[in-house]
């Protein structure tokens, strides 16, 4: 039986794992939008956001189940807590969508 601190440390480190990938994403696509070499800021990220996140797991896993459970747990509420502080893209504040320019009207 897993100790309840145990399972709490590693759900804690879910979320900081979970806040680093998403708040990374978030950061990556201001980043990547604005550059000149968008594939790179994009492929790169996925790289290192992804290796970390992994690589963090393992070691708060243990070799547990309940652990890697626990830590995946936090992942998704570290993502909740990052979409609720970023909250919707500029596109969607306000201003409605414009229409395609090539599309035609339907009569």
């Amino acid at each position: 039986m897993p100790d309840p601190m145990m399972l709490l440390l590693a759900g804690g480190a879910g979320v900081l794992l979970g806040v680093l990938f998403f708040g990374g994403l978030w950061w990556t696509v201001q980043r990547g939008l604005a550059s000149r070499r968008p594939a790179l800021w994009f492929v790169g990220s996925f790289v290192l956001r992804t290796s970390a996140v992994v690589a963090g797991m393992y070691v708060v896993s243990g070799g547990r189940w309940q652990a890697l459970l626990a830590c995946l747990v936090g992942f998704i509420v570290g993502r909740v807590l990052v979409t609720r502080l970023a909250g919707p893209p500029a596109e969607c504040r306000g201003t409605p969508a414009r229409e395609a320019d090539h599309a035609p009207e339907s009569r």
